[in-house]
Formats: structure tokens, sequence, C-alpha cells
């Protein structure tokens, strides 16, 4: 019996509580994301874009470690693999802006 308290105590420590706002869990949506870098942080600009209008707006903008863009990666990939898995793969488009623009950094598009 006290080594399953001791397990619980453990596992409560390791517990983060994270809030989620009402107006943060309505989502914003994006149908564009562009990423730029320096060697201490990833800047991802997640936009929307709508046909016909020459402007598109950043909804959002998160910047993160280059330890916590990897982690990034590998969660994507995951989901993404469980996605297609439940649903059917996901078809690629080349049909995707293409954006003259580059603000300082190494950039790329997703």
């Amino acid at each position: 019996m006290a080594d399953d308290k001791k397990k619980n105590q453990n596992t409560d420590q390791n517990q983060i509580n994270i809030e989620l706002t009402e107006e943060i869990a309505e989502g914003v949506y994006s149908n564009l994301a562009m990423i730029a870098h320096s060697n201490s942080e990833f800047v991802i600009d997640f936009i929307r874009l709508m046909p016909g209008v020459p402007k598109a707006k950043v909804k959002a903008r998160i910047v993160i470690t280059p330890e916590h863009a990897k982690r990034l990666v590998v969660a994507l990939k995951e989901n993404v693999k469980k996605y297609e898995e439940a649903f059917g793969e996901i078809n690629n488009t080349e049909d995707f802006p293409r954006f003259p623009m580059n603000f300082g950094g190494t950039m790329g598009e997703a």
C-alpha cells in the first residue's frame, strides 16, 4: 500500500495543470504557415489566405525553441500517421501559394 501511495505522489508531481480558456478553445483557422528560424528559436506564423484577396493576415505567431520544434515535427508525424490509418491517406497538392517574401531568416512553408 505504501508503494501505491508513493507511485501516486510521483505521478501527481509530474502532472501539469493546463488551462484552456474559452477564447483559445475556439481556435483560429489557418491555411498557410510560414516558418523562420534563428540559432535559438523557430517562429511559426499561421496565416489565413483568402482567395482573390491580395492581402493575407497572420492570425497567430508561435515562437519555440529548436528542441520543441523537433518534438513538434515528431508529434505531427505520429498524428498524421494515426489520422491516415483512421481516415485514409491525405492527398498532397502542388497547388499552394508561392510568396516572394523573406523575413530575414531561413524560411519554410507548411
